[in-house]
């Protein structure tokens, strides 16, 4: 496994491109804390293309965690001890800053019950009202949920989990609100928190960023919303319906960022808001999604294989063990060496209503889980043998286009997504890894070396959210590799890094989906959704 490397400015230039910052809301420089300690963090860059992500170091080069996006509110279970730890923000234009916060956790004495960050008691603030707080208990099975009650008996909210961070809106007014943590002990302590929400402020309903109404867009389809409600309990939910009773997307709370996998055509969308007095508000939205199916060349005689992840029966899935990591002949799915399955048919979460999980678990430390899919030539899933080896030699260009979602990334070694293309007696493989635990950073793999190649460019999904992956390569006309860009949730990053071929008997076009574990094997899970392949 690699350490952790840290961003590097390639060009002095760099150090006068961006000027950076980090804000630490909690927890204060200097703190005495328990064992679960919450940080959060905002950064700010002057870099035009904003901040990639944020991290916190426990001590030098050990990167604890990281949070793609300028925000970050997580919590890390640290052993007692004095720590200087460090919250880092890195920006798109390869700067870098942080804010060294000092910490005591102790083994005992720490008083447990309900810290509020924000708002603060008898504060005066806007509607919506940002609530962030954390919980500990001295029940040993944890915290089990968190809620805050803006009246007697009215619970606005409840979160899983022992913190909480929350919008609610509220009407002009003073509210003795009340934040409850809930333990699986059946104990439960407050904070009371007093707050006089501010007048004014715009009219209940939805505020669409993007897309326009009317307009002409590629897919995936970015949408940007927001919403605001009457209702004193605040607004529940956010989706999106791409049809008529189709609600492709939906997720909790008063904000909506996401894209959308939608085919060449138009569409009657609306994004709809639900609050918690029952009521709701849609704002409609004609788009139309251009381009015939093609990648991202936009070449009209591409074609593409859609929602590859629903077809179970046509994936293979294999145990890999260290330290060859070579398929595994006498693993079991059931373990116990390392565990696997893949369950289609997923409504949540899911994008597209239809998702497959995807799942990990076993007793051998830094065991894989490779699945396969034969697309093209020998074996093919697809329906394309293609017998007369005329279909896949004819083939130059491909693009390997995901959703996915993994509830806690940082259980995660690394993820993998590859393109395979065998030919003429020659082996073609675009493989792409996200090391997470080994720094987050993208890796390319290296046909002839078989080792795989630290391409500098951040790998940073964010848990718990869909993530929008796509991939595009090449075989040249002289038949080399071309590794030419990954796409991470709207961020390119051009690689364009060549490669050689090696000798093969193999026939055809394949994908590989892998998923790595840890030093510990934690079991996790990952959610795919509108996998698809594009080629011509």
């Amino acid at each position: 496994m690699r350490k952790s490397l840290l961003p590097v400015c390639l060009s002095l230039v760099c150090s006068m491109l961006s000027f950076a910052g980090v804000q630490v809301s909690a927890p204060q420089n200097g703190a005495k804390v328990a064992t679960s300690v919450q940080f959060v963090a905002t950064a700010t860059t002057s870099c035009a293309k904003g901040v990639s992500a944020v991290g916190i170091y426990s001590a030098p080069y050990v990167l604890k965690f990281v949070q793609a996006g300028s925000k970050l509110n997580t919590n890390l279970n640290l052993s007692p001890g004095t720590y200087n730890t460090v919250v880092q923000e890195w920006d798109n234009c390869g700067g870098s800053s942080s804010t060294p916060v000092k910490l005591t956790v102790g083994s005992g004495g720490i008083p447990t019950g309900v810290h509020v960050v924000t708002p603060g008691n008898n504060a005066t603030v806007s509607a919506p009202t940002h609530y962030v707080a954390s919980a500990s208990t001295s029940c040993p099975k944890g915290i089990a949920a968190m809620g805050v009650y803006t009246a007697p008996n009215q619970l606005a909210v409840k979160q899983n989990g022992a913190n909480l961070d929350i919008n609610l809106n509220l009407s002009p007014g003073t509210y003795n609100t009340v934040v409850q943590a809930w333990d699986h002990c059946g104990g439960s302590s407050t904070t009371p928190v007093t707050v006089t929400v501010a007048g004014g402020g715009g009219a209940p309903g939805i505020h669409v960023t993007t897309p326009s109404n009317n307009a002409t867009v590629s897919s995936p389809v970015h949408y940007v919303a927001s919403a605001s409600s009457s209702c004193s309990k605040g607004i529940a939910a956010m989706g999106i319906y791409t049809g008529s009773n189709i609600l492709a997307f939906s997720n909790n709370g008063i904000t909506l960022d996401t894209n959308l996998n939608l085919s060449p055509g138009t569409y009657n969308t609306v994004v709809q808001e639900w609050d918690h007095c029952g009521g709701s508000a849609k704002t409609p939205l004609t788009i139309t999604v251009s381009g015939s199916g093609g990648g991202p060349s936009g070449n009209p005689n591409a074609k593409t294989f859609y929602n590859l992840h629903r077809q179970k029966n046509q994936w293979t899935g294999y145990g890999l063990l260290k330290p060859a990591y070579a398929i595994c002949p006498n693993c079991s799915p059931k373990g116990p060496e390392v565990s696997w399955w893949m369950n289609p048919g997923v409504a949540s979460p899911s994008v597209s209503g239809n998702a497959t999980q995807t799942s990990i678990g076993g007793s051998t430390p830094y065991s894989d889980v490779l699945w396969n899919n034969h697309l093209i030539g020998d074996f093919s899933s697809q329906g394309l043998p293609d017998f007369s080896k005329k279909l896949a030699p004819s083939l130059h260009d491909f693009t390997y286009d995901v959703d996915f979602f993994v509830p806690n990334i940082q259980t995660s070694q690394a993820l993998e997504f590859d393109i395979n293309q065998f030919v003429n007696g020659q082996s073609f493989i675009w493989g792409h890894e996200c090391r997470i635990a080994g720094g987050h950073q993208w890796d390319t793999w290296d046909n002839r070396r078989q080792v795989w190649v630290p391409s500098g460019v951040a790998c940073n999904p964010v848990s718990n959210a869909w993530n929008h992956l796509s991939i595009h390569v090449q075989r040249t006309s002289d038949n080399h590799l071309l590794f030419n860009s990954i796409t991470l949730n709207g961020q390119t990053a051009v690689l364009n890094r060549y490669d050689s071929p090696t000798p093969t008997n193999w026939y055809g076009v394949t994908i590989n989906y892998q998923i790595d574990g840890n030093f510990a094997q934690q079991p996790y899970n990952v959610f795919l959704d509108n996998l698809n392949f594009t080629y011509f």
